[in-house]
């Protein structure tokens, strides 16, 4: 299985910007689809972005979609999650994931489409 190892999480303002970064090893990196998830204090994980291994298509949660960028850099073996507009509402420990299951558009992500996870990095955004 990938290792994932994620960075660029902090305390900013609300309206701020952050960029994630995850670095993946351990295997091809160009055979996974990579994610990015967060979860709240007493809320459900919650779906962020994916991007599909070659980097063409990608999938946003309604809560983030125009706020929020994912790319992949193959060849750093990296994938990242650029934030604008933060709200305090962003606040939470996001974490990278790696599959290779690729749900289509309108379909719910449930988390089994990935099977390594990194430990996360905490987000908080203040008022």
């Amino acid at each position: 299985q990938v290792q994932l190892v994620e960075s660029g999480g902090g305390l900013v303002k609300a309206g701020d910007s952050l960029r994630l970064s995850c670095l993946a090893s351990g295997g091809t990196f160009t055979h996974y689809a990579m994610g990015w998830w967060r979860q709240a204090p007493g809320k459900e994980r919650e779906f962020v972005s994916a991007i599909k291994w070659s980097g063409d298509e990608t999938r946003y949660s309604d809560s983030v979609n125009g706020r929020f960028t994912i790319s992949r850099d193959n060849a750093k073996n990296r994938v990242y999650l650029q934030m604008n507009s933060l709200k305090p509402e962003d606040s939470a420990v996001y974490y990278c994931a790696a599959g290779q299951q690729w749900r289509p558009i309108g379909s719910d992500w449930l988390g089994d489409e990935f099977a390594s996870w990194g430990q996360g990095t905490q987000v908080t955004v203040s008022l």
